[in-house]
């Protein structure tokens, strides 16, 4: 169909040009007739094809063909009507206009219109010329280093093409050309070089790009001093394309009117016939182009929908094929790069989200195997990440404060009131980088904690550190400093006081008289007595300062509990001991004989707090605790819990101190040695109050895993 479609617009152009030209209207004018009337029987006999195709496929009820019958119908009432709608008023205008072409007025009025175009291009070059000569007025004071930043202004202002400046001898100074010139500006010939030295403007017609016409003016600049060197200055001006263009076309008509003169009759005829053919030929290649743009117009429509749907459905992988480079090719290879974008975009997502998942997995578990608490808190004071360290040492669940404001921080928990005041207070400051230590009253005990801020982009970050053990060990290393000199120095004299009242007692008690001796030997038995005792204290202090050597085995908490729990028994009948021991499957690693020492301090603890009442009660309880983080071992508690007056507020943060004690009598080391012995086992030990009165002191060892 191309090929006959080529061949019969070939034919119909030859036509063309033998109407127009007299030695071939009559030699090929015929020929070309019958060839265009074969290739429009040709024509008409596909369409016919295409005809019957539409039929079929209609009777079959086929996919598309209503739709093709739809989109032929309108295509060929769009290209009828208006065709014929040209063809009869491209006809009577035709006719008329071959009548009106041979008037005798019509070449006076030709040879007019050459003469108006010649005045209007010297109108043209004489305005152009006197442009310039103001243009290089402008340039007189300009130095040649300088020019070329007002060349640029000076075109612009003018609206030329091009200007440039010359030395006298032709040498290039400055130049400035719009975005239509070349790289190399336009050099004026050598005599108007010669014409402009002599001082003489010149101004002339060239041509110029595209075959267009160019006004090209050349003038000195005037000189600031008469020892300057003289420059020239060039302006090209382009000439308005329509102007050139209707002075080429008035030449072109005069020439062809004299042609045209002696064809009149013959040109209407062979013009109408020309016409009728271009009719038929533009009417059957309509038909046929309206089937075959259906067909093409349905096919990736059908497809589209197809791959839409697909789309739809989650199947990224669907691919159209490209049948074709115009706008439906283009929107199916949009469709496509579509495709591909979405299925890369989805692959994307899914690999930035499965990095994001291992990201946060990984920092997830960096933060659950920090022994310091990390709390991350965005600009607008919701708090986004927490692990569990710094849930342990808050003592409250992760979740209660995670994703809320930190502000609501004292109204959830009022024991953590000091810590945010603490950090608002850092906060309002601006401080980008602060540490602060911070005392908090939990459930467990009072905690020292040493808190770390940081100012990030997105926020801020704090890190908190436990240093409550650390105090207390501090403190322990003191008081085992201590009680080392403490028995250093006092016991040494306290041998020979002994010694010396003993002597005193025997050497002069039998020689006093009965009511002398009498007082001799109650001041000598007292001070043996005191002397005892602060021996008895000495040792006191010395065993808290030695590092005993330790004995470890595999012990079962309850087994032990029981062993020692007998002998309290009958020493104080009138108090109740009661057990609850929930560990008979749980082994711990211990010296035997440290920890009896350490369940005895415990229970004379608890015995003393009671003193002489009668409904005085003792609980010992076992019980095993999980690990709450990875990497931590499961742990057994062991509780003593008393019906006493319990500990005081003030008191139970220096509980574990030496010679810190309520009690009357007592060294104050009791408590002492149980948190070093707890110490010595890596265990943890905890003081508090029973709800509704008494002490509580908790003793957590870690679980051994026996194979």
């Amino acid at each position: 169909m191309l090929l006959l479609f080529v061949l019969l617009l070939v034919s119909l152009t030859l036509m063309s040009d033998a109407t127009h030209n007299s030695e071939r209207f009559g030699r090929l004018y015929s020929w070309l007739l019958l060839a265009n009337a074969v290739g429009l029987v040709v024509l008409a006999g596909m369409i016919l094809v295409n005809l019957l195709w539409l039929y079929r496929q209609r009777r079959r009820r086929a996919p598309g063909a209503r739709l093709t019958s739809r989109l032929v119908g309108i295509f060929v009432l769009i290209s009828l009507l208006p065709v014929l709608v040209v063809y009869y008023f491209s006809l009577q205008f035709l006719l008329e206009g071959i009548d009106s072409w041979f008037d005798v007025q019509i070449e006076q009025s030709l040879e007019d219109a050459l003469d108006l175009a010649r005045s209007a291009f010297d109108v043209q070059m004489r305005e152009r010329l006197h442009l310039t000569e103001k243009l290089a007025e402008g340039l007189t004071d300009v130095p040649s280093a300088l020019a070329a930043m007002n060349l640029f202004d000076l075109r612009v202002q003018a609206g030329a093409a091009e200007l440039t400046l010359y030395s006298g001898n032709g040498r290039i100074i400055a130049s400035s050309g719009g975005l239509e010139s070349g790289i190399v500006p336009t050099k004026p010939a050598e005599s108007i070089l010669a014409q402009v030295r002599s001082g003489h403007a010149y101004v002339g017609l060239e041509p110029g790009r595209e075959g267009h016409l160019r006004i090209q003016a050349v003038v000195p600049v005037p000189a600031g001093r008469p020892t300057e060197e003289l420059r020239v200055l060039q302006a090209l001006y382009e000439v308005p394309e329509r102007l050139s263009e209707k002075a080429a076309r008035v030449e072109a008509a005069r020439a062809r009117y004299r042609e045209l003169a002696y064809l009149r009759r013959p040109l209407k005829q062979s013009y109408t016939l020309t016409l009728s053919l271009v009719l038929g030929l533009s009417l059957l290649s309509a038909v046929w182009a309206a089937f075959h743009l259906a067909r093409r117009l349905v096919e990736p429509v059908r497809e589209l929908a197809e791959g839409t749907q697909a789309i739809a459905d989650g199947d990224y992988t669907r691919m159209l094929r490209v049948s074709s480079d115009d706008e439906l090719g283009f929107l199916v290879k949009s469709f496509n790069m579509m495709t591909q974008r979405l299925r890369r975009a989805r692959e994307q997502a899914e690999r930035h989200q499965a990095q994001i998942e291992r990201q946060r997995a990984y920092l997830e578990a960096l933060l659950a195997s920090l022994s310091s608490g990390v709390i991350s808190i965005d600009r607008e004071g919701q708090v986004r990440t927490m692990n569990e360290a710094a849930a342990r040492i808050l003592g409250v669940e992760r979740r209660t404060l995670l994703y809320q404001p930190f502000v609501d921080w004292s109204v959830r928990h009022p024991q953590l009131a000091p810590l945010q005041q603490r950090v608002l207070e850092h906060l309002r400051r601006g401080e980008a980088d602060w540490s602060d230590e911070v005392t908090l009253d939990l459930p467990e005990g009072r905690r020292t904690l040493m808190v770390h801020g940081a100012r990030m982009p997105a926020g801020q970050v704090l890190v908190l550190d436990d240093i409550t053990a650390l105090i207390q060990a501090q403190r322990n290393a003191a008081w085992g400093e201590v009680a080392r000199r403490l028995a250093h120095e006092i016991k040494n004299p306290l041998t020979p006081i002994q010694l010396s009242a003993e002597r005193l007692r025997r050497k002069y008690l039998p020689k006093m008289e009965p009511s002398e001796g009498e007082v001799l030997d109650r001041a000598t038995y007292t001070i043996v007595q005191q002397v005892e005792a602060m021996k008895e204290m000495v040792n006191a202090f010395a065993d808290y300062a030695r590092a005993p050597r330790l004995q470890m085995e595999t012990l079962a908490p309850d087994t032990l509990v029981r062993e020692t729990l007998d002998l309290y028994r009958d020493t104080w009948p009138n108090i109740r001991f009661e057990t609850d021991l929930r560990a008979a499957d749980l082994r711990i690693q211990a010296d035997r004989n440290r920890l009896r020492q350490l369940l005895h301090n415990l229970l004379r603890n608890a015995v003393e707090a009671i003193g002489d009442d009668a409904r005085g009660r003792v609980r010992i309880l076992t019980r095993p605790l999980p690990a709450t983080r990875e990497g931590e071992r499961d742990r057994v508690e062991l509780c003593v819990e008393d019906n006493g007056p319990g500990f005081a507020p003030e008191m139970l943060d220096r509980l574990f101190e030496p010679y810190v004690t309520t009690k009357s009598k007592g060294t104050g080391l009791g408590l002492a040695i149980v948190r070093k012995i707890a110490d010595e086992h890596h265990a943890e030990v905890r003081a508090g109050n029973v709800p509704g009165g008494g002490a509580r002191l908790c003793v957590r060892f870690p679980v051994v895993v026996e194979a």
